[in-house]
Order: C-alpha cells, then sequence, then structure tokens
C-alpha cells in the first residue's frame, strides 16, 4: 500500500483525497445497485418492506444515474453507497418512530419563515442571522445529515454529523471556506428533501443530469409531506420547540415551490437576489469544490454553464409559483442590503415577520458576525467555470429578479421585483 507523507498532506491540500482513493482501488467497489442496497436494508433492520412508493422510480434513477454519469472515484462510490443505505434505513426507522409515537405527527409547525433564494445568494447569512433569535428554531447540519433520529435527545447524529464533517473538511479544505458549517450549526434541510431521492443534494455532489431532468414534471406534494414529518420528528427528538417558529432554508425550494406554499400555507416568505454572475460563478465554484471528493472527473468549464441553467430554471419556476399563490406573504431582500446595512435590513424583516427585534437578538447577531468566516478566501472568476460575464447578463435579461433598494416590497402582482439577482 502506498505510504502517505505528512509532507505531502500538507503541502497539497487535495493530497489525502488522492492518497485515499489510491488506497480504495484495491478494495472491491461499493455497490450501487438499487436492488442489492435495499436488500441489504432490509436485512440488515429486519423490515418486511420499505414504505412508500413515490421516491422508487427516483432512487433507482439516482442509483443509474451514480454508476453511468457521475464518473465517481474509490472513495466517491463508498460515500454514494453508504447515503443510499443511510436513505433506506432512515426511511425504516422514520415509520417505526411514527408508529410508535403517532402523537408526532399531531406536532404544530407554526408560521414558518421559509428562507428562499438561488444559491450563494445570501441565504445562509439570513439564516444564521435569524437563528441568533431564541424565538426560531432552525435545523442543524447534523439533523440534515442524519434526517431521522434514533430516539429523543439523540446525541449520536451530532457525533456522527462532526466526523463526515472533519474528514470531508480534510478531503478538501476550500468546501469549509466557501460554506462554513458544523455539526451544530445552522444548515438547510438538504438531507430532508434527499430522504425523498431528490436531486437537493444529489446534484450539487454529483453530476446526474437524468434524475434532474425527470425531476421537471414530478409530483412534489408526497416530498412536501414527508418533510413535514422530519421537521416533526426533529422537533419531538428535540423534546419540543416550545411553539417557536421553524425557520427553513434551502435553495433546491425553488425545483418544488408550488408544492412549498401549499404543504405551508401561513409561511412568511424571504425571496433573496444577488448580482446573476456572482450567483452563478460562486455556485459553480462550490459545486466542483464539491464534486472533486467524489470524482476525478469534475470539469469546472462544464459546471459553470450547467449551474446557469439550473439557476434560471429554478427562478422561473420560483416565480411563476409566487404568482399562482399570492395569498403566501413574501418579503424581498437583497445581497447587498444585507452586507451593507444588515441592521437596517433585519429592522425591515422582522417588521414583515410581525416579531419584535429585541436586544438580546440584535446582540446575538452582531456577535455572530464578528466570529463569522463565512465565505473567508473565497476567490472566483467566472470565466474559470466556462463562464462570459456578458452572457450570464444577457441570459437574466427580462427576467424578474429581486433589486437592490427593494427590501420590504411584499410581492403580489407580476411587476413587482420576485428573486434572483439584478441585470443593473
Amino acid at each position: 500500500m502506498h505510504k502517505v507523507r505528512c509532507s505531502e498532506v500538507l503541502n497539497s491540500p487535495l493530497a489525502l483525497l488522492s492518497w485515499t482513493n489510491r488506497a480504495l482501488a484495491k478494495v472491491p467497489a461499493a455497490t450501487l445497485d438499487p436492488d442489492e442496497i435495499e436488500a441489504y436494508v432490509l436485512k440488515r433492520t429486519g423490515a418486511r418492506r420499505i414504505g412508500g412508493e413515490h421516491w422508487r422510480p427516483f432512487y433507482r434513477i439516482l442509483a443509474e444515474e451514480l454508476e453511468r454519469s457521475a464518473a465517481l472515484n474509490p472513495l466517491g462510490r463508498i460515500i454514494a453507497n453508504g447515503q443510499l443505505v443511510g436513505l433506506l434505513t432512515a426511511r425504516v426507522r422514520a415509520e417505526r418512530l411514527v408508529a410508535r409515537y403517532p402523537d408526532i405527527l399531531e406536532l404544530p409547525i407554526r408560521r414558518p419563515v421559509i428562507v428562499m433564494g438561488p444559491m450563494r445568494s445570501g441565504s445562509t447569512r439570513v439564516q444564521r442571522l435569524l437563528a441568533c433569535d431564541p424565538r426560531f428554531v432552525w435545523t442543524r447540519l447534523h439533523e440534515s445529515l442524519f434526517p431521522v433520529p434514533g430516539g429523543r435527545r439523540d446525541r449520536k447524529r451530532v457525533v456522527a454529523a462532526a466526523a463526515v464533517h472533519r474528514l470531508l473538511r480534510a478531503l478538501n479544505p476550500a468546501v469549509q471556506r466557501i460554506h462554513p458549517s458544523g455539526a451544530m450549526q445552522p444548515d438547510e434541510e438538504f438531507g430532508h428533501l434527499a430522504f425523498a431521492m431528490t436531486s437537493a443534494q444529489a446534484g450539487v455532489q454529483w453530476h446526474v443530469p437524468g434524475l434532474i431532468a425527470v425531476e421537471r414534471k414530478r409530483d412534489w406534494a408526497p416530498a412536501m409531506a414527508e418533510l413535514k414529518t422530519l421537521l416533526r420528528l426533529n422537533a419531538w427528538a428535540r423534546g419540543g420547540t416550545g411553539g417557536r417558529r421553524w425557520v427553513l432554508k434551502c435553495p433546491a425550494y425553488a425545483d418544488m415551490a408550488d408544492a412549498l406554499f401549499e404543504a405551508f400555507p401561513n409561511a412568511s416568505v424571504i425571496h433573496l437576489g444577488r448580482d446573476p454572475v456572482k450567483v452563478v460563478a460562486s455556485s459553480a465554484s462550490l459545486v466542483f469544490e464539491q464534486r472533486r471528493i467524489h470524482s476525478d472527473a469534475a470539469d469546472p468549464r462544464a459546471i459553470g454553464p450547467e449551474w446557469l441553467g439550473r439557476t434560471l430554471e429554478r427562478q422561473r419556476r420560483q416565480y411563476r409559483a409566487r404568482l399562482r399563490n399570492p395569498q403566501v406573504d413574501a418579503f424581498d431582500l437583497h445581497y447587498d442590503e444585507v452586507s451593507s446595512d444588515w441592521q437596517g435590513a433585519m429592522h425591515r424583516l422582522y417588521r414583515f415577520l410581525g416579531e419584535p427585534l429585541t436586544a438580546k437578538a440584535m446582540q446575538g447577531m452582531k456577535r455572530y458576525l464578528v466570529g463569522s468566516r463565512e465565505h473567508e478566501g473565497h476567490r472566483y472568476d467566472p470565466r474559470d467555470f466556462g463562464l462570459d460575464e456578458e452572457e450570464v447578463r444577457r441570459a437574466f435579461a427580462g427576467q424578474v429578479t429581486v433589486k437592490a433598494g427593494t427590501s420590504g416590497v411584499r410581492s403580489d402582482t407580476p411587476e413587482v421585483p420576485a428573486f434572483a439577482g439584478t441585470t443593473s
């Protein structure tokens, strides 16, 4: 076996990843066969079947895409196998918990706050500012990585998530630099959506165009019902939320916006926007750094056009859903406003939410921003990802967008700015 040298790892941030793949190349490849994985989970859990049907076609397509399109390296195959095993096991565990504690399904989800916007539009900052207020409750990274608890006050997930996070950070430190996180930190519900075999997580980690294509006509209602169940399971595991409002956040919500608004008709929705060139280039940068953990064939110049198309499609879906659901309270907020005058932006946001912005919450936000290192050292050039700035702007020309200076607008007509950036 190849011996890794300390100097080799220290001098190259991806040396550990390369060494790991060289070592794993000598062991049998992990299976991605959907039938073999399901049989293993049934044997492991003692279950007769895995409940639900809506997820099965997408599970099979995802498994096929992982084998055919994702060009996984040995570590990538092991991670993919582990995630599929984990998702099926989670489905068994969730069904058993609900059967044993049926009152879980009665737990309230009171007037959630949904932070919507493309990747890299400032949604993480807004979510984490709100998370400084003890009157809100939010998803932690360990709850997204492992969306079904083992029981009440489940700490095993925290330990496992910390180990996974530490390993991925060691394999590619750039991911943590672009999107800082931690096992107990606020994060998005990518794992809750992955539970239904969506591309929310898969489309970032892996090149799986076939899964993304079939999702364009997917009925999202079952996935939204499961999202609500998973939120309730995690509320139960915490011992309850005390009636606090959930803050939900995930860029993939744009793919399923109609079903999301139907599932949470009393939600308060924050629509974020940013310069589309920065949104697309920064998204491509994050996706590239994620995918190169799993595949040696990750191509930045292919990822750029891919995420230009995905960002545009998500914008259109979110805007159209917004027009079809004028009953849902909506608030527009631009990235530049949160960056240049975050206190003013928060005051406007809290007025929209109908919540007083307390001194305690404001102090927590100030502490968070002082200690925050979000995006520190993250540099990206659109040209590195096969993108021309003017072409990106032309692609977004004519799109309805959230523009700087529109903060606080309640949008319920086609004329009102809606989402994704500025063309000015």
